[in-house]
């Protein structure tokens, strides 16, 4: 019988699929630049969805989000479905499984205890040596919050193996004060942007970086194993720890060319997304969605110093990835371990004078770095069929000789991995945005080809459509273009012919969307 592979999982959180030293000369990456060069990278992957929630458990289960319910933030995972992910599925087959990091299959912001560990008003149902499981993973150790810059008070006891860890540093929650504080230059009001006090060894990077390591040496050596390390950054707050913020000079950093915003070029939920009151009764709640998830406008200074400290917070997990696998460097293990490195979704960043994240299927957001090196995959190959996140469980099944047991709606990577080539025709995104996230309710559809995207929003029938070849930068929207009547009509097709069902039973949200 082969020996069956090893897999390690990376993700981080929010990264842009440019924001690598192989597509950006004005970042550092050298460990994940390597990663590349041994492995092969996906130069067209998207993600499930362009929020955090949905995304990760479509990664986990490879189904879309409307078949595995998780149709937007606030919803939870249903741990049944959660269970029968690629996690579940190979731990009955023998594997060893461990999350360190951020899961985020269930809701933080609930509007009442849920009794998740991850429900911030939960915390004390689970005692200091909780170690899972979780969602079928067999150890875990969550970054529940991964970040404190919330308008709404943190529960006592925290919730999260990380938070509970960094609040006993020192007495007094002296840490909550450091990551609070500025220990470098003034940043000229860039919103939600500081060089951290916290000591770089008490950030959630070098914290899920030790412990994944913690782990990896600690294993049962008597199975394969399957770790998930997932680190919160470089989401917002672009908080980022002296020295790593200062890493970059904002004088030398090169902004976006379109960061103008051009609403009357997009199609009228961007608007909408933007201007609409969040449709949550808790005031509190409110508040906090309206902060986290719009910035205002921001000079290019500001605009400047954001994007330093967001580069700052990748160069700090790319030396974590390279910390964690120097820890597969015992003899056999490196060359028997498929290593991914992904995210979740990515982030504005101000180009078209969009910040963060929201309902703009713009390949700022849509689009995602993938990176796979290990056993048999081909090297410094750069593969550009469309590909999605999606076809993770699928791969890890594929590898490691077992069946699926949630009706598969992602295809495994594993023949482009060896490369050979593979025609595919097109990879979905969908995401049903909750009014409470921006006071405006929308059924999105995407679908994205090789050489084109179409997103239509199926209430009103409005969308935009791109060249991506010829229009790079998504710049003229063909939706209503006569001359692309008959792509229209394709990509209806390609919309219609989405993989697997549909629920008809989707939940209402938990919380917070």
């Amino acid at each position: 019988m082969p020996v069956r592979p090893n897999i390690l999982l990376i993700t981080s959180d929010q990264q842009r699929a440019d924001c690598f030293g192989f597509e950006n000369a004005h970042i550092k990456t050298p460990h994940l630049d390597r990663l590349a060069r041994e492995g092969t990278r996906f130069s067209a992957c998207i993600t499930p969805n362009l929020v955090c929630q949905p995304s990760r458990a479509s990664i986990l289960t490879g189904q879309l989000p409307l078949t595995h319910g998780v149709w937007d933030n606030g919803v939870d995972l249903d741990p049944a479905v959660g269970e029968r992910g690629f996690a579940g599925t190979l731990a009955r087959a023998g594997y060893a499984t461990a999350l360190i990091g951020k899961a985020h299959f269930s809701t933080k912001a609930t509007f009442n205890p849920t009794g998740t560990p991850e429900c911030g008003r939960s915390g004390a149902q689970y005692s200091a040596d909780w170690r899972g499981p979780y969602m079928g993973f067999g150890h875990v150790e969550l970054a529940t919050l991964g970040h404190f810059d919330n308008p709404m008070p943190l529960e006592r006891p925290p919730v999260g193996h990380y938070e509970r860890w960094l609040l006993a540093r020192e007495a007094g929650e002296e840490a909550l004060r450091l990551h609070a504080a500025s220990a470098g230059p003034d940043t000229g009001g860039a919103a939600q942007t500081w060089h951290s006090a916290l000591p770089p060894a008490w950030h959630s990077s070098t914290w899920i970086g030790d412990r994944a390591i913690n782990w990896l040496n600690a294993r049962d050596k008597s199975k394969p194993f399957c770790l998930w390390a997932s680190f919160p950054d470089p989401h917002q707050p672009f908080d980022c720890p002296a020295p790593w913020s200062l890493m970059y000079d904002p004088r030398d950093v090169v902004l976006p060319q379109h960061r103008a915003r051009d609403l009357d070029n997009r199609p009228w939920w961007y608007r909408a997304s933007l201007e609409g009151t969040p449709q949550l009764a808790d005031p509190a709640m409110r508040n906090l969605r309206v902060k986290v998830s719009r910035l205002p406008d921001q000079s290019d200074e500001q605009l400047a110093h954001m994007t330093a400290n967001y580069y700052g917070m990748i160069s700090l997990i790319d030396h974590n990835v390279a910390r964690i696998r120097a820890a597969l460097d015992e003899p056999g293990l490196r060359e028997n371990t498929l290593v991914i490195f992904t995210t979740d979704h990515g982030d504005m960043l101000g180009n078209h004078g969009l910040y963060l994240k929201g309902p703009w299927p713009l390949e700022d957001l849509l689009r995602v770095g993938m990176i796979a090196a290990g056993p048999g995959i081909a090297q410094g190959s750069v593969e550009d069929q469309p590909v999605s996140t999606l076809d993770l469980a699928p791969t890890f099944f594929d590898y490691a000789g077992v069946s699926a047991q949630l009706e598969p709606q992602g295809r495994s990577l594993r023949t482009l991995l060896q490369g050979s080539a593979e025609k595919r025709e097109a990879a979905y995104s969908e995401w049903h945005v909750h009014p409470s996230r921006c006071g405006v309710g929308l059924q999105l559809r995407t679908v994205r080809t090789q050489t084109h995207k179409c997103t239509v929003e199926l209430g009103s029938d409005a969308g935009e459509l791109y060249d991506l070849v010829n229009d790079p930068h998504e710049m003229h929207n063909q939706f209503d273009d006569p001359g692309y009547r008959n792509m229209r009509k394709e990509f209806d097709a390609l919309v219609r012919a989405r993989p697997g069902g549909i629920r008809d039973d989707l939940p209402e949200p938990i919380g917070m969307a």
